[in-house]
């Protein structure tokens, strides 16, 4: 159908804008919908940096520096967050950074450009590993994440030909193995997103966002093979364009809404919507758990796309949000083993 999707008009195409919360985000929030009596905990947002990322993405939770990790795509920045001292360090590359993984024994690997990459921190640069879509010179990776086997999933998507314009059905999912070979899954994908596996390592969650639809395949651990894809759970109009994903240690998956402002929480095995938590700002983007044992959530999103006007009312817009309270713990991120 229409090969240039104008993702300008993706976030109006429902009609109603979701309805901002423009109190100041460090309060608590009421935004604790859907919620049983069992769950309902007092839930505390707050804008913990302001980055003011373009495109803040990709967070990770670094236990051993008590660190956040995430990018910063179109800056082509990684960014990590020490939450003690409260200081952020950044290595900017030569190319879109668009996820950062903790890689086994230390040290972080990145999806750059069109490359799985070492990232060397001390001096600032990304060694290549492996390069996918050779053949499509305008593609970059998205979303990427490590799997329980120490696999390194990421999927890519065509790069925005002009602000907000970008052709469809460009991308594929890939996975990096620790031998540094690379296998290919599918193609077709729009915007290759948020990814995560259950608690027993035997079902793979995938978003591609222009499905509006949050996807389950049967995964096979030992070999990293997916099949028999299905959708779990499809987006309302109100929450708008599913992107980054993480699931809890309930076996819940945690969805960021972009456009939606919002992070909703799925159960995978009935398809229904638990809980959604709203933030002030409306271009959220992906989550993860983090801090002591697991209990905080932190937010990315982004400032790209956005008028004056939505920037005087969301000042926070594109920096980290930490949630607490939701009464519901992570699991730590599993490491690429090559």
């Amino acid at each position: 159908p229409h090969r240039h999707l104008h993702l300008r008009e993706l976030g109006h195409r429902h009609k109603g804008r979701p309805s901002l919360q423009r109190a100041a985000s460090s309060l608590r929030l009421i935004g604790n919908q859907d919620s049983s009596p069992l769950t309902m905990s007092s839930i505390k947002i707050e804008c913990v940096l302001r980055e003011n990322c373009r495109c803040g993405e990709s967070p990770v939770w670094e236990e051993a520096s008590s660190s956040l990790l995430f990018v910063d795509i179109p800056a082509k920045k990684v960014c990590r967050w020490d939450s003690l001292s409260k200081r952020v360090q950044q290595v900017t590359l030569d190319a879109p950074v668009s996820s950062v993984a903790l890689r086994q024994g230390g040290g972080y690997v990145a999806t750059v450009g069109t490359k799985f990459c070492v990232l060397n921190w001390e001096d600032h640069s990304a060694v290549a590993l492996a390069s996918v879509d050779e053949d499509k010179r305008n593609n970059r990776f998205n979303d990427g994440k490590v799997d329980p086997a120490g696999r390194y999933f990421a999927g890519t998507m065509a790069e925005e030909m002009a602000p907000a314009v970008l052709e469809r059905h460009q991308g594929s999912l890939y996975s990096l193995f620790p031998d540094h070979h690379v296998e290919k899954y599918f193609d077709q994908v729009d915007i290759s997103n948020g990814l995560d596996w259950s608690l027993d390592h035997k079902i793979f969650y995938y978003i591609d966002s222009l499905s509006y639809s949050v996807d389950a395949f049967d995964y096979d651990l030992q070999t990293g093979k997916i099949s028999n894809r299905r959708s779990i759970y499809k987006l309302e109009k109100e929450e708008q364009i599913p992107d980054g994903m993480c699931i809890d240690a309930e076996g819940k998956l945690w969805v960021a809404c972009y456009n939606g402002g919002r992070v909703i929480r799925v159960d995978p095995e009935t398809g229904k919507r638990l809980r959604t938590v709203k933030l002030p700002v409306v271009k959220t983007t992906s989550c993860c758990f983090g801090g002591k044992d697991y209990s905080e959530m932190y937010v990315t999103c982004a400032r790209d796309g956005m008028d004056p006007e939505g920037l005087v009312q969301q000042p926070e817009a594109g920096g980290i949000f930490k949630i607490t309270g939701l009464g519901v713990k992570g699991i730590p991120p599993y490491p690429y083993a090559g």
